[in-house]
């Protein structure tokens, strides 16, 4: 049975560890749907509207080392390798790691608390050549903001290096990407290594602003400037200008880097943490969401 936290502001629709069972996202708290109860928007949208494509993302779940698997380089084929937050995954050839594929797997343990406000995971990740880690999630509302608190442990003998993010699929009031929004970043905003002429056609740059030229009819993806203002409290901001509603992330953390990615229904801004964790040592993040109107 899904979770919901409520206090009366924010509904946060959370699934149980298991639903989602695949091998790409962190399957604790899987986020499928933010209600502002204040005109009831609604934010969390699938990645795909299409049964059996992509790879099962909704709303707001994070991923660990989609760039940087762990201890995946120097396994052999047939050999097993961890994923935070997901278990142990089996490395099935020579060809490098491939987010999309759905690796054999050996679940790991997760133990749930949970109370109105708030929902905790504690992750037992096994011991791999070497490779151990305790993984604890905390998930809590305080007013319009959800606050996601982020704990690991190396528990192994080697160093962890890896990094962590959230796929925001987002589409305020189930609205298309295009004119209607706007993505405001901090600093001066650019659009960096734009996966094609498309993407660059489609995406307007003005000042700290990412606006969309038409509504999409393919995928678009780009790396993004304009998070790294000195002093800023937040990475960015998406607003949908009809409804008058937007979400805003800020964290705890200096990012690696920030991508954007999307297609017609749906738009993430992606915020990519680096995580280095020597043995014996641990590191500990957060993030938080605001949900607001204007």
């Amino acid at each position: 049975m899904a979770h919901q936290l409520s206090n009366g502001i924010l509904t946060v629709d959370i699934a149980e560890p298991g639903d989602y069972s695949g091998t790409r996202f962190d399957w604790t708290g899987f986020i499928t749907q933010v209600t502002l109860q204040d005109g009831k928007h609604t934010f969390c949208v699938p990645e795909s509207l299409h049964a059996g494509k992509g790879s099962g993302g909704i709303g707001l779940c994070n991923e660990f080392g989609i760039s940087r698997a762990i201890g995946y380089a120097e396994a052999a084929a047939g050999e097993w390798f961890p994923k935070p937050g997901v278990g142990l995954l089996q490395k099935t050839d020579d060809a490098a790691y491939d987010f999309m594929t759905a690796y054999p797997l050996i679940p790991a343990e997760i133990k749930t608390e949970s109370s109105r406000h708030e929902i905790v995971y504690k992750v037992t990740g096994e011991e791999c050549r070497g490779y151990g880690m305790l993984l604890s999630k905390r998930i809590s509302l305080h007013g319009n903001r959800l606050t996601i608190d982020y704990s690991m442990e190396n528990t192994g003998v080697k160093p962890l290096y890896t990094e962590e993010y959230i796929h925001n699929f987002i589409g305020i009031n189930d609205a298309p990407a295009g004119k209607d929004y706007e993505l405001r970043l901090p600093g001066e905003a650019g659009v960096l290594e734009p996966e094609s002429s498309y993407t660059s056609g489609l995406l307007d740059v003005s000042g700290n602003l990412v606006s969309w030229n038409a509504v999409p009819d393919r995928p678009f993806y780009c790396r993004l400037s304009g998070w790294e203002k000195e002093g800023a409290d937040w990475y960015w901001e998406l607003v949908h200008k009809p409804s008058g509603a937007g979400m805003r992330e800020s964290g705890s953390f200096r990012p690696e880097r920030m991508a954007l990615w999307g297609e017609r229904h749906v738009i993430s801004p992606e915020v990519f943490a680096d995580i280095s964790i020597l043995p014996r040592h641990s590191r500990d993040w957060s993030r938080s969401y605001q949900f607001f109107t204007f």
